[in-house]
């Protein structure tokens, strides 16, 4: 059984379809690269994954539990969608770290009000901590731990939100653009951490436009134009021998600018 399911998702806005049908299935310690041009509906996809927004149609299954079903038209509570949140940890194409907290107080913050961790607590509180500190450590930022945001690099900053999303434990580890908003010269630390997140208990979602990331990196590429999957399959599949005339033209274009 695939860890992830996702069948025939529908998402509109007003009059505009955005996603018109989004199946794909993902295993346990893989990572899958979605591309594509701006507008494909990349973003929206991740959203509807990660309950920010709620698709209009179709299904996403997590280990045989059934997170959304298009035809039950019961809405669920804030507390259930706060639950099923948990299960993916998304990182944002702008950071979006607390500015008046430094890089340990970002990366407890969330785990301490998850478990209700009052200040009493110590043992607790240690143990948070020193989770953290760990995942910090792992993002390469350990002599940082007492800096604020606003000392730190782009690329440190989104090396933070990396380890504020690992350290709910999700089952998926989503990533928007990861790189988009960097300079060039950033952009290649924060590749690296995501690539060596890589592992066989880490699964993740990493939508990009990284053309050589998504090649060397992923295990499943899927390529959306216009709200749908346009084609799908491994790296040498996408990269080396595409079927699509527009999967063709838009690796043309990305490879180009390279």
């Amino acid at each position: 059984m695939a860890l992830l399911e996702v069948n025939n998702i529908h998402k509109q806005f007003g009059k505009t379809e955005v996603l018109k049908g989004i199946s794909f299935a993902l295993e346990k310690g893989e990572v899958l690269a979605i591309i594509g041009s701006s507008g494909s509906g990349k973003t929206t996809l991740l959203r509807c994954l990660n309950f920010l927004e709620t698709a209009d149609r179709g299904s996403i299954v997590l280990n045989g539990e059934t997170l959304f079903d298009g035809e039950n038209t019961r809405r669920d509570s804030e507390d259930i969608i706060r639950k099923k949140r948990l299960h993916f940890g998304l990182v944002f194409q702008s950071f979006n770290l607390f500015p008046q907290y430094n890089v340990l107080q970002n990366v407890t913050l969330a785990v301490k009000l998850l478990h209700k961790v009052s200040r009493k607590n110590k043992e607790m509180l240690a143990k948070i901590e020193a989770d953290a500190k760990a995942l910090i450590d792992r993002v390469g930022l350990s002599d940082k731990l007492k800096a604020y945001p606003c000392e730190l690099s782009g690329g440190q900053q989104q090396r933070v939100a990396i380890a504020r999303a690992l350290a709910l434990h999700p089952d998926i580890l989503c990533f928007d653009e990861p790189t988009s908003a960097l300079d060039p010269e950033l952009t290649g630390e924060v590749l690296k951490v995501i690539k060596g997140l890589k592992s066989s208990d880490s699964t993740m979602i990493v939508v990009t436009h990284e053309m050589n990331f998504a090649k060397n990196v992923a295990d499943k590429v899927i390529f959306m134009a216009d709200g749908r999957v346009e084609e799908t399959g491994t790296p040498d599949e996408v990269f080396g021998n595409p079927k699509s005339e527009k999967t063709i033209a838009f690796l043309q274009k990305s490879l180009e600018q390279i």
